[in-house]
């Protein structure tokens, strides 16, 4: 029971005896037992993690945030993957619901409004990751890249380089991300008096199959096309790809811009320009902020990360 008050900051111990015990834990490498502490306190000390695709390195570096952030904060990770679909990411809602975890942290979340808002008020605490909802809620947290800024300083990149036809290779159309991008990338164009042409749009998996398959299809349609904006560096990689079978020089040819900056940016040559999001920070701070939900020491509030252009060969 002394033991139990030193872990867990109750009273009834001098700061003494307390730094005693706490510094004998440290040496003995203890950890509590997680069940029993649930069986006191109601919480399971599990969180569900919920990706579209976890082979995709953007959702994997997240999940080294949260796993990093949870295991200092002794809780537990049950990850489920959806592969891009939405009804297998109700069904991984419902058995976390029905497993009484104590939050969720839904990434790129596939599902409509309504839908989404429903399963928001199942949850005890809940954080969205790349995903907003109209109504705001005590119970949640959204954490969102600024991808309308974005956009636009691609656009802006591009015209600095000269470069007028630019293609956008969007990812899924429900995305939550790839609407914004594109919102983005309208606006871009318009403030530099460029006609939007829906010729010049495509949308496909964020994967590199998906880049080649949207690129060979676009440069084919549009061979004077000589910027690509990318939906992520996957896109952007399978882009690259496509046009070298083409024939078309990157970036003497086709400029190429992705988004991430996932580890394969800086190995593929020519390297990739693209928009650095700190992917592992967004995971960690997700991780905390559920925790703090959890525990009932957070309230409802709307974090905005800001991308970084990096420059490198492509572009």
């Amino acid at each position: 029971m002394t033991v139990s008050r030193a872990i867990n900051n109750k009273p009834g111990l001098s700061d003494e005896l307390r730094q005693h015990i706490l510094s004998l834990v440290e040496e003995m490498g203890y950890r509590p037992n997680t069940f029993a502490r649930g069986l006191a306190t109601s919480q399971t000390t599990t969180i569900g993690l919920v990706v579209p695709d976890n082979t995709n390195p953007f959702f994997a570096q997240i999940a080294r945030g949260v796993e990093d952030a949870a295991f200092e904060n002794l809780y537990n990770i049950f990850l489920v993957n959806t592969n891009e679909d939405a009804v297998r990411e109700t069904a991984a809602l419902e058995t976390l619901w029905q497993k009484g975890i104590d939050g969720v942290i839904l990434c790129s979340s596939r599902l409509s409004g309504q839908a989404l808002e429903y399963q928001v008020q199942r949850f005890p605490a809940i954080v969205l990751v790349n995903r907003e909802l109209k109504q705001s809620h005590a119970n949640l947290i959204t954490i969102n890249v600024n991808d309308h800024r974005s956009a636009q300083r691609v656009l802006q990149h591009f015209m600095g380089l000269d470069r007028r036809v630019i293609a956008y290779i969007g990812g899924p159309a429900n995305s939550f991300s790839n609407q914004r991008r594109l919102d983005g990338y309208k606006n871009g164009l318009r403030s530099a008096e460029i006609p939007y042409n829906p010729q010049l749009v495509m949308s496909t998996q964020p994967t590199t199959e998906g880049g080649r398959e949207a690129a060979a299809v676009l440069l084919r349609r549009r061979p004077d096309v000589n910027a690509i904006f990318a939906y992520n560096d996957l896109v952007a990689v399978g882009a690259m790809q496509m046009c070298q079978e083409l024939g078309k020089r990157v970036p003497e040819d086709v400029a190429i811009i992705g988004v991430d900056d996932i580890p394969l940016a800086t190995i593929i040559r020519p390297q990739l320009t693209t928009m650095h999001v700190p992917l592992t920070h967004i995971g960690r701070l997700a991780m905390r902020a559920l925790i703090d939900l959890i525990a009932g020491e957070g309230s409802s509030a709307a974090y905005q990360i800001e991308p970084e252009l990096f420059i490198r060969d492509s572009a």
